[in-house]
């Protein structure tokens, strides 16, 4: 059993313009291979994802952005919540509208929402979370993960914002401490 409680209710969530704030995260790590690369163990990328609870397919962790926490800390929060992993919350990889059947409510009565999505670096993954009894975890390579998204818009934030920021991030990486100590794997 978990000690950390889900928030839960539509109280303290938040809208803007008919659309419900929602936040979200791709947690990832860095898996090797077993692979050896010039005395180097290659090391393969892998993203996080969860069952939905409605339907089949695989998702990303996000929820109700509320009003006493920042965006960053809504994601981190929904990252413990449904996934059971704590991390590093990094770049923002943009805000992605969506239209949710199961989320309707007087505020977005079409149930329009707008998710704000981050890179999660995966420091840890909890035994024990809130949602265990009702969320099993995944991790998948890229391809695997395009596949089994439930949604187009999760593909895309993989595909189009994900994937790009990794590129760009690795790019800069190689002469900055900062991302290769963080959250790079080693050189390839």
């Amino acid at each position: 059993m978990s000690d950390l409680v889900a928030r839960t209710g539509r109280l303290h969530q938040r809208y803007e313009d008919g659309y419900r704030l929602v936040a979200g995260c791709i947690p990832f790590k860095y898996r090797d291979s077993g692979e050896n690369c010039g005395g180097k163990t290659k090391q393969n990328l892998q993203v996080l994802m969860i069952n939905s609870t409605s339907g089949p397919g695989l998702l990303f962790p996000k929820g109700g952005w509320e009003n006493d926490e920042t965006v960053e800390q809504a994601a981190t929060r929904e990252a413990i919540e449904e996934a059971g992993v704590r991390g590093e919350i990094m770049d923002c990889l943009g805000r992605y509208r969506f239209k949710s059947k199961t989320h309707q409510d007087e505020f977005s009565p079409e149930g329009l929402c707008e998710a704000a999505m981050f890179p999660l670096f995966v420091k840890e993954e909890l035994n024990s979370w809130p949602e265990q009894n009702t969320r099993q975890r995944r991790w998948l390579t890229i391809p695997e993960a395009a596949e089994n998204c439930r949604h187009a818009w999760m593909r895309e934030v993989l595909e189009e914002g994900f994937c790009k920021w990794h590129e760009e991030k690795l790019s800069a990486g190689k002469g900055n401490s900062a991302f290769s100590v963080s959250s790079s794997p080693p050189d390839q």
